[in-house]
């Protein structure tokens, strides 16, 4: 974008996508350099170029079709993408999407940054399935092979508010799996948090979810994936999924996500192949290690990190590698947790330096939050976003845009990228008829009744004896 010459407040705000107010803290604070004519500001387009320059500042780009005129073999399309982790992974497993759509102003950043010709649209609720293929150039006529996309995730975890598909976040899930629908992809793939197999909502085989909300219908535990499951169904698709945790892949790093898999036909997709266990059983290499992600990063990289306050560093001083407050003597325990203390739970996030040879715990939004702290083994401070980037498997040179808060945040929320990998080569397989067995009795997590078979028997045995409970009021 060209800038005219003698620029306004009003047009550097426009230029840069900010607000009028942002760009007078910029001058008043003399990071943008003008002059006052009378009682405007005037700023030279060179200014404004030299500030971009020295800040490393990405614009937030407008929505935009594809610029490739060349179609890969493999259509692929990618939703809530993010800062395009699992998308790495599967170019990486060989498919590369070819469309990408985000709504976060930071993540569409750092898709332009790095992918400058993919296509890029905001809000799904925006757009048609017809205008998401013009996006995309995909021809009149051309099947879309793959659909991806990780909804966000927050109406469904643990550690939010559970309401589910009754949260707008939710229901941008369900416009999701509408899109699916319409545009009949021959595999779909949506990832997400373990609480969506326990997301509590009203269901019935007999109703639709307006009817069940109309109802009154008392919620029952996965009632939401319930829903998903009948609409996918419903459009002709077999569906497969399970809990996997990251480190049986090959990331160096804890972490469990629900992948689920749908084909267009009548048989379902196998589940992911491991590429490592935990302790090296089935034959396979042990999981990497934090070490292993650590040694990745040039001796000479710079570090970019937020500091813990003093009052927690003075804790981390007396803790060692792999340790957390449990390890401090108990009166100093007591001090260092406050009204803590005598919660209940593990609290092992508390205070916690991580170990060279495990994984990493799972990479949270923010390093120095009080109960979920990554410090690191030995150093006094968080993990740097460069050891996020590479413990989450980022190719290094890929530009993670916004300020420092916004970079944790876009890493953190990322599939690993050796989850994608597998992902992409389970489809690849299945696409060529090729068979892989996966070890008899490998558990993919941690916890039970996590595949589609398993969880469905358990999640309609409370569906009916919910139903009994009612018959009897």
């Amino acid at each position: 974008m060209e800038v005219d010459p003698m620029l306004t407040v009003s047009d550097v705000a426009k230029h840069l996508k900010v607000t009028e107010q942002y760009v007078r803290t910029l001058l008043r604070k003399g990071e943008l350099q003008a002059e006052m004519v009378g009682k405007q500001w005037i700023i030279q387009p060179e200014a404004v170029e030299k500030y971009i320059k020295d800040n490393n500042i990405v614009i937030e780009p407008d929505d935009r079709p594809n610029k490739s005129s060349k179609l890969p073999d493999i259509i692929a399309l990618s939703f809530f993408s993010g800062a395009m982790g699992l998308d790495i992974g599967l170019s990486k497993g060989g498919i590369e999407p070819i469309l990408a759509c985000e709504i976060d102003k930071y993540c569409r950043m750092t898709i332009a940054a790095n992918k400058p010709d993919i296509a890029l649209i905001g809000d799904i609720n925006q757009y048609s399935a017809d205008k998401i293929l013009e996006y995309a150039g995909v021809p009149k006529g051309r099947k879309v092979d793959v659909i991806v996309g990780g909804p966000p995730c927050q109406a469904f975890s643990s550690a939010g508010a559970r309401r589910g598909l009754d949260d707008e976040r939710g229901n941008v899930f369900l416009t999701f799996v509408d899109r699916i629908v319409e545009i009949q992809p021959t595999y779909a793939i949506i990832e997400n948090v373990r609480g969506l197999l326990s997301s509590e909502f009203p269901y019935s085989d007999e109703l639709t979810l307006k009817e069940c909300v109309d109802a009154g219908i008392e919620p029952i535990k996965g009632g939401a994936l319930l829903h998903i499951l009948r609409r996918l169904r419903e459009a002709g698709y077999s569906v497969s999924f399970e809990l996997y945790n990251a480190a049986n892949f090959g990331a160096p790093q804890i972490r469990e996500r629900v992948v689920m898999i749908a084909y267009k036909g009548n048989e379902k997709v196998g589940y992911l192949t491991p590429t490592h266990s935990e302790n090296g059983e089935y034959g396979l290499p042990k999981w990497n290690t934090l070490r292993s992600a650590l040694n990745q990063l040039p001796t000479d990289v710079e570090h970019h990190y937020v500091e813990f306050p003093e009052k927690r560093l003075k804790y981390y001083r007396m803790l060692t590698e792999g340790q957390n407050w449990r390890d401090l003597p108990e009166d100093v325990q007591k001090e260092a947790m406050g009204k803590s203390y005598y919660l209940g739970g593990g609290k092992t996030g508390f205070l916690r330096r991580l170990a060279f040879d495990k994984p990493s715990p799972t990479l949270v939004t923010h390093p120095a939050m009080p109960a979920t702290d990554l410090c690191h083994p030995v150093e006094n401070r968080p993990l740097s976003v460069e050891e996020y980037k590479v413990i989450q498997g980022f190719p290094l040179d890929w530009k993670i845009c916004g300020s420092i808060l916004e970079q944790y945040k876009q890493i953190g929320n990322a599939v690993p990228i050796k989850l994608g990998e597998a992902i992409a080569k389970k489809i690849l397989d299945h696409m060529s008829g090729k068979q892989t067995e996966i070890p008899a009795g490998f558990r993919f997590s941690r916890y039970i009744n996590t595949d589609e078979v398993s969880w469905e028997k358990e999640t309609r045995k409370r569906l009916t004896n919910k139903i009994e409970q009612l018959s009897l009021l």
